[in-house]
C-alpha cells in the first residue's frame, strides 16, 4: 500500500467497520459471508493492509450495500 493513499484505506477500513456494526455483524461472521479470513477484515479495517477491488466487492455483498459506499467519507 502507498503511503499516499494510506487516508483513503483508512477511510475504507472505517466504513466496513461502521457497516458490519450497523447490520450486527462480527468480524468472524462478516469473514463467513464474505468467504475471506477474519484476520483480512480486521487488518483491512484498520488499514494494515491494502486489498484488492475483488475483496472490497465481497465485503460489499456480504454486508449488502453498494461498494461505492465504502470509499465515501461519512459526515
Amino acid at each position: 500500500m502507498l503511503d499516499q493513499y494510506k487516508d483513503r484505506y483508512r477511510t475504507l477500513g472505517l466504513n466496513i467497520a461502521y457497516y458490519r456494526k450497523k447490520s450486527g455483524m462480527t468480524q468472524e461472521e462478516l469473514a463467513e459471508k464474505a468467504g475471506i479470513e477474519r484476520s483480512r477484515i480486521s487488518k483491512t479495517e484498520i488499514a494494515w493492509v491494502g486489498t484488492s477491488l475483488d475483496m472490497v466487492y465481497k465485503i460489499a455483498d456480504a454486508l449488502e450495500i453498494e461498494p461505492y459506499k465504502l470509499f465515501v467519507e461519512r459526515d
